[in-house]
């Protein structure tokens, strides 16, 4: 069998990361998929969780290296349409900072879980996070191209969480370690 090339996956996700700098319109906030896209990258909340899925998604293995992020993003999904529906969900910041701190500890940890669990603790955080974004779309832009965009962004930030966590075991629990700090300092500020 042939050896995995990970050149690719990982130019991929570096791509996306700079993606927000190639926007070349400072002055005002962008709208649409730009806006989308950008919002994920913007708060070291979304950022940390994001990457730590795909760093959890990792350490499992198996069916749970896409399936994880794939139910991250769905539940995402859900919570932007409760969103836009005006449907009030409790204790948003709350849930999001708490998820970096045990998405964090997970890493760190290096605990296991079976696919249902894991795309079930994935799932519970996404939808917070996913309610978040569709709090602070813009006004005035398309709910689908924003959508579209936070998705991909997310999407992008599981596959550099996918990466770093095939590269190495010990940058890993490093990693889950500073997200895990990170976490516990935003749920205080929460």
């Amino acid at each position: 069998m042939k050896p995995m090339n990970y050149s690719r996956p990982i130019v991929l996700t570096v791509l996306c990361l700079f993606a927000g700098t190639a926007y070349a319109h400072p002055g005002h906030p962008p709208t649409g998929f730009a806006g989308g896209f950008a919002h994920p990258f913007l708060g070291v909340d979304h950022l940390f969780a994001m990457i730590a899925i795909g760093l959890w998604a990792a350490q499992q293995g198996g069916r749970a290296l896409w399936v994880v992020p794939a139910a991250f993003i769905g539940a995402m999904g859900l919570g932007g349409v409760l969103a836009w529906t005006g449907l009030a969900l409790p204790h948003v910041e709350t849930a999001i900072a708490l998820s970096v701190l045990l998405l964090g500890l997970l890493v760190a940890t290096q605990r296991r879980a079976s696919v249902i669990v894991g795309m079930g603790i994935a799932g519970a955080f996404a939808l917070f996070h996913g309610y978040a974004h569709g709090m602070e779309m813009p006004q005035a832009t398309s709910p689908v191209l924003y959508a579209m965009g936070f998705v991909l962004a997310t999407a992008c930030l599981h596959g550099v969480g996918i990466a770093g966590g095939l590269l190495g075991r010990r940058a890993m629990r490093m990693a889950g370690i500073g997200i895990a700090a990170t976490g516990a300092a935003l749920l205080v500020l929460a």
